[in-house]
């Protein structure tokens, strides 16, 4: 049974790395649909093609950007966010400092 929000809509859960994976091995075994083992687990068709591509990718038989490269680049922009953040907080810093000598 899936559990829904009070808008109607399926709540947002988490899957590990491990449970990815065995789907898109059931998907890839070939006796079901991709529709098939979403109705099955409970999964909604979207995700678990979403996890079948991902998967071609990451073994490099599609193009795109590896689950990795998505990784590094989350990590670069909160990095990049944090780094604008110190250089406002320096900025308005040297601003005062720069006031209060005069």
């Amino acid at each position: 049974m899936q559990q829904t929000t009070q808008e109607g809509r399926r709540r947002r859960r988490a899957f590990t790395p491990a449970f990815k994976a065995e789907v898109v091995g059931l998907c890839r075994k070939g006796d079901r649909s991709m529709a098939q083992v979403a109705r099955d687990l409970d999964l909604t068709e979207t995700s678990v093609r979403r996890w079948v591509e991902q998967s071609e990718i990451d073994a490099g038989h599609r193009p795109g950007m590896t689950s990795g490269e998505q990784n590094e680049l989350a990590e670069l922009r909160r990095e990049n966010r944090l780094l604008r953040e110190d250089l406002g907080i320096m900025r308005r810093a040297a601003a005062f400092f720069a006031r209060e000598t005069r």
